[in-house]
């Protein structure tokens, strides 16, 4: 893991010592923003908490074209929400206690949006707000919540120290304030939120009667203005940063000066925020704030060296303590300055400040003690010979034995064991991690007494920690933080009142939980955790099983939904879709089967409203005994298999009249009833259509199942009757006339059979007429045609084809000549070709038509006198179609003769 030291002079208890700060990554940010950091509204709430971005297209210098966008991230860049802003121009950003992003308007209003961007709620900071406008803004903390303070046109001050229970409080006036204040912030003292302001050369504090004029004692002469002020995370410091280039840093009472710094640096620095490292180290254990409860000796830095401000600039970082000199980043030869490679903002927590740029996520916090002991250069501290000693153990060298001699001789172990212990806890990889971890629990091996509390709360705090700070949840909670962040309540609860979305496992997100699983390790005593009672940031980031597995894990109670019997299911399942929305990886189904799985029907229904998939619903319907809905759902989905597997149990659950009935009410469900009938269960198909008195199909069904199921003739008769008596009660008499007439072709088949011989029977009426024809029997066929009132071009037709099939051209010709006829001449010379027959072809070539004369001779092979049939017409057409047949040079005088025609007639 890599590390930067950075060396500051400080004294503590007069002996002068090295103090380090350290400075690591905490993600790698990816999160591919469009913008600089510059030129957005920023926010980034604290305990590792997420990062509100929106582009600030209201700046003068840049014109509102695209209205922006609002994005949301987690604090390892992952998104979580992302909204286009169609209110108005925004002043200030800000997180909540509650993680409740607060955008405070131009206009005094206040629009108040949950992490994953949903909307919550707005309200406004009053009348004179909205007439005047907001000039800027700042969210703050106090022990009551989350409080706003406004600075508006006019140069006045409102504050509401608590948003949740909204009491305004107009601040008094400032004498002879005709400008903006250069500077000014949030004091909290004294259980009242006051207003520290600079105008010029002068500070003034207002509170909610008084503005009292102010003076930082020990302040170097010649300053004219102040530029940038910062209270610590605590509101114990205060630092000043003057026109001079001076850092004055001092109490928040501004009572005592803790020192003073020059920067030399003139320029208003971008961002100045506290190094409250010490800050915690000077707090009574037990002190509590609304938003940051400290909250045991495990809060507090022990032995904390230094007080320090941390001040960027846009291409600068600089961290000033109260000792004679300042940090800067990183050690160069020469000016001791370091250039940031990107636009950087700064974040205060508990116990350091995170720097996050487009590209890198990091934490600059003071070197714990325990930490700088062990691995600086030459350490002989106890806890530096034990890691050694295990090192050279795990190599299986003597010197291991050396080096736990030498512990023990000091009767150091101990110490060395608990150093070891303390440094893995401020570890931020899990390799150094466990690198410590093992030796101390070398170490114990030695010690016979040693209690094992603290190791084994140890790894279950870390691996719990290691679970929230995976990039996917991107919590990076330090060790210092976690105890304050846990008795908040702010990563575990009792979970009572959750509601039934948090009992089931599909209501998180998989591919968190599958990466976060916690490593197996024996759950701790309960004792050691008690339990909880506050906001849960993973249930409020929708990572319901890494929450649920990290309250397993640590024995708290199990996870229980409530049944509100004072809300109707509908509230309930409303409720439960506005927490969850359309989260991917979240079933409603899921949900709903749990709810009937504790008897809620009804609620379980209504969320299956929200369930978009028609393949859960359905089932879980059934299930429930709720058919007819299921048949509804199945049906608005589209998807037929659903639909039959619907029907299907419908079938079997109700009798046949209501089944029957149900079908008359859904016209889609009885329409793909009747096509699974037509396969599967013809005799229902027929009750259908009996019960619906639909005559029509009524009669397409005897029709079908005369040829399907009759084998008889007289049988097959007597269905077509049928069918024609069912087709003139629908009033069809042209279907009705056909099968009357398809009656009548059967009776006359089997009569042909029987006298004839041979196959006649399923034969259409033309087929039949060309049997006859074929067979010789043409008198039975002209009669037959007669009967049927077949066409005669038609018959002519059909006894061509079939005189030219049996090659009888003898009978052709006669044919051709018992009248005229009245399908021409041309088809008895195509069917002549068809058969390979020019000669016969020729035969009926002469007697053609003058408009098909043409056509008939090419297909006969006279070229030449089709060509002269065609000049004789002077016909383009004819013209171009002969001379297209002439090839070689057996044709070129028709051709020529051709092209001579066509020149006279172009002279012409």
């Amino acid at each position: 893991m890599q590390r930067e030291f950075v060396e500051t002079l400080g004294h503590r208890q007069g002996a002068a010592s090295g103090q380090a700060s350290w400075k690591y990554e905490l993600y790698s940010m990816d999160w591919d923003l469009k913008e600089e950091l510059r030129d957005c509204l920023v926010a980034a709430a604290p305990y590792g908490g997420p990062i509100a971005l929106l582009r600030n297209p209201w700046r003068k210098e840049k014109a509102a074209s695209v209205r922006p966008v609002l994005d949301i991230y987690s604090a390892s860049g992952m998104p979580l929400a992302s909204l286009l802003w169609k209110s108005g121009p925004v002043v200030s950003l800000g997180w909540s206690a509650e993680e409740e992003l607060l955008c405070v308007q131009e206009d005094g209003a206040v629009l108040v949006y949950g992490l994953h961007g949903d909307f919550r709620r707005h309200f406004s900071m009053g009348n004179e707000v909205l007439q005047n406008r907001v000039l800027d803004a700042r969210i703050f903390h106090t022990e009551f919540g989350s409080g706003v303070a406004i600075l508006t046109g006019a140069h006045r001050f409102t504050l509401s120290a608590n948003v949740g229970d909204l009491k305004l409080r107009r601040m008094p006036e400032v004498p002879g304030l005709q400008s903006a204040p250069s500077c000014w912030t949030v004091l909290c003292q004294d259980r009242v939120a006051h207003i520290l302001l600079a105008v010029g050369p002068d500070l003034y504090l207002l509170d909610h009667a008084t503005c009292s004029a102010v003076t930082p004692p020990g302040l170097a002469p010649g300053v004219s203005s102040f530029l940038q002020m910062a209270v610590s995370f605590t509101y114990r410091h205060l630092a000043l940063f003057t026109d001079t280039g001076y850092i004055w840093m001092g109490t928040a009472s501004l009572k005592e000066k803790l020192c003073e710094f020059n920067c030399n640096i003139r320029a208003a620095p971008k961002q100045m925020v506290w190094d409250v490292s010490s800050d915690v180290g000077d707090m009574a254990v037990g002190q509590c704030l609304a938003e940051y409860v400290w909250c045991s000796h495990r809060c507090s830095r022990p032995r904390s060296k230094e007080r320090a401000v941390v001040v960027a600039w846009e291409r600068r970082l600089m961290v000033v303590g109260d000792a004679s000199e300042s940090i800067q980043y990183p050690w160069m030869a020469a000016c001791l300055r370091f250039v940031l490679d990107e636009d950087s903002y700064l974040v205060p927590e508990l116990d350091g400040v995170r720097i996050f740029s487009r590209s890198t996520h990091e934490f600059l916090h003071e070197v714990p003690v325990a930490s700088e002991e062990i691995f600086k250069i030459a350490s002989m501290a106890p806890g530096a010979l034990l890691l050694e000693a295990q090192k050279e153990y795990e190599k299986e060298s003597q010197k291991a034995d050396e080096y736990l001699r030498e512990i023990q001789e000091l009767g150091q172990l101990t110490q060395a064991v608990q150093q070891c212990i303390e440094a893995a806890g401020h570890e931020h990889q899990p390799d150094m991690q466990k690198s410590l971890l093992r030796a101390a629990s070398f170490g114990k091996c030695f010690l016979d007494r040693f209690p094992p509390d603290s190791f084994v709360r140890m790894c279950q705090d870390l691996r719990v920690l290691n679970a929230i700070r995976d990039y996917h949840i991107g919590i990076p909670l330090t060790y210092s933080q976690y105890p304050c962040a846990l008795q908040k309540g702010a990563y575990s609860q009792g979970w009572q009142g959750k509601g039934l979305e948090m009992q089931s496992a599909g209501c998180g997100r998989p591919d968190v939980q599958a990466e976060t699983t916690l490593p197996s390790l024996s759950p701790p005593p309960h004792s050691l955790y008690p339990l909880p009672t506050g906001s849960t940031r993973l249930v409020l980031r929708r990572l319901y099983p890494l929450a649920i597995q990290i309250c397993e894990y640590l024995r708290l109670p199990e996870v229980q939904g409530v049944q509100q019997k004072d809300v109707s299911d509908e509230d309930v399942a409303r409720a439960i879709n506005q927490k969850l929305g359309d989260t991917p990886g979240v079933s409603y189904s899921d949900i709903a089967a749990r709810a009937y799985g504790c008897g809620r029907t009804e609620l379980a229904i209504k969320l299956l409203e929200y369930e978009p998939r028609s393949g859960e619903q359905v089932p879980l319907l059934l299930k429930m005994k709720r058919s007819k809905l299921a048949l509804s759902k199945a049906i608005e989905s589209g998807d037929t298999d659903l639909v039959f597997t619907v029907l299907l149990h419908l079938k079997n659950e109700l009798n046949r009249g209501d089944f029957f009935m149900t079908l008359r009410n859904q016209p889609m469900a009885l329409s793909l009833y009747r096509q699974f009938c037509k396969h599967q269960e013809l005799e229902t198909l027929k009750d259908l259509y009996n019960q619906d008195d639909n005559h029509q199909e009524l009669g397409s069904f005897h029709i079908r199942a005369s040829y399907a199921a009759e084998e008889r003739i007289e049988g097959r008769v007597a269905a077509l009757q049928t069918a024609a008596d069912a087709f003139y009660k629908a009033k069809n008499e042209f279907a009705a006339k056909a099968t009357e007439d398809q009656m009548r072709l059967l009776r006359l088949q089997r009569r042909l059979e029987d006298e004839l011989g041979g196959q006649f029977l399923d034969l259409s009426l033309h087929d039949t007429v060309t049997t006859l024809i074929l067979g010789g029997h043409n008198k039975r066929a002209e009669q037959l045609a007669r009967d049927f009132r077949i066409p005669d071009k038609r018959l002519w037709w059909l006894k061509l084809t079939a005189l030219a099939d049996l090659e009888d051209w003898e009978e052709l010709e006669k044919f051709s000549k018992s009248k005229k006829s009245p399908i021409g001449y041309l088809p008895f010379v195509e069917i002549c070709i068809k058969q390979h027959n020019k000669y016969e072809a020729k035969k009926y070539a002469s007697r053609v038509g003058p408009e098909q004369k043409v056509k008939a001779l090419l297909l006969v092979g006279d070229v030449a006198q089709a060509a002269d049939v065609a000049i004789e017409h002077r016909n383009e057409a004819e013209l171009s179609l002969v001379l297209s047949h002439c090839t070689g040079a057996t044709d070129g005088a028709t051709a020529d003769k051709i092209q001579r025609a066509r020149a006279q007639a172009q002279k012409k």
